[in-house]
């Protein structure tokens, strides 16, 4: 897979409703994990979607590698909480339309989409369908299809967020071996401090609505099971939550949409 893609929010404002929804200065290096973390309803999943195409915004830019996200469509790849698999195709025919849409030969999807589905542990189960699976066995296949596009920016808007914890837990380990192959740009949004401290390079703190960045937080403690226990984890937890509590709502601008 190339390498993780550059991706830049330059002044970007988001409008919802008629009303300021996001002002964003934001700046992810290539290969860097950066999760976006606030309450439900801040503004997350708005700006989530600006690289992708799907948040226009009214004011300042999204960029990927330089290029305005219409020319970078194909550069990033979006994973959201349902799977939205397609039902009536097994596992490996799932991966196998990703390859399809990639320009894969038919001849060569097959083994290709077995490869993905083997590195997201999956490995065995090529022939089964989505209702057959697990709401985690789901989530990889969902995981091993947005990988097959090799993306050189992965965004995630709270994937993990309808699994039990255990599976969840799993699915973040799973996330973080991927990642360490593969070193694919990933911004990633959650309401969850531990999941964000367990994933980020970065933590950017969002203000509520309008969402702003109100502060960014470095990790340096590595990813590993049971990272969660140790102090600097504590430390640095309690101080995300305390920030949290104290960012103030500023009443949103009414904007015009161009």
């Amino acid at each position: 897979m190339s390498a993780g893609a550059r991706v830049l929010l330059r002044g970007m404002r988001l409008a919802y409703g008629g009303t300021l929804a996001a002002e964003v200065d934001l700046d992810v290096a290539p290969g860097e994990i950066v999760v976006l973390l606030g309450p439900s309803g801040c503004g997350k999943s708005t700006i989530l979607r600006a690289p992708a195409g799907l948040s226009r915004p009214v004011g300042g830019t999204a960029e990927i590698d330089g290029r305005s996200v219409a020319d970078a469509a194909t550069s990033c790849a979006m994973v959201f909480q349902e799977d939205a698999l397609l039902p009536w195709r097994s596992a490996r025919a799932n991966v196998e339309y990703a390859l399809k849409l990639r320009g894969v030969p038919r001849a060569d999807r097959r083994a290709e989409a077995e490869e993905w589905l083997g590195q997201v542990g999956l490995a065995g189960f090529g022939d089964h369908l989505p209702g057959a699976l697990s709401g985690g066995m789901r989530q990889r296949v969902q995981l091993a299809r947005t990988l097959a596009t090799r993306p050189r920016a992965l965004l995630m808007d709270e994937p993990f967020g309808a699994l039990d914890a255990q599976t969840r837990t799993e699915m973040q380990r799973l996330l973080v071996s991927v990642w360490q192959q593969h070193r694919t740009t990933i911004l990633f949004v959650t309401h969850d401090v531990d999941e964000a401290l367990l994933l980020a390079d970065r933590v950017v703190l969002l203000s509520p609505r309008p969402a702003r960045v109100d502060r960014v937080v470095e990790i340096a403690s590595p990813r590993h099971p049971g990272a969660q226990f140790e102090p600097e984890f504590a430390r640095m937890r309690f101080e995300i939550l305390a920030s949290l509590a104290d960012a103030p709502a500023v009443p949103g601008e009414e904007v015009t949409t161009p």
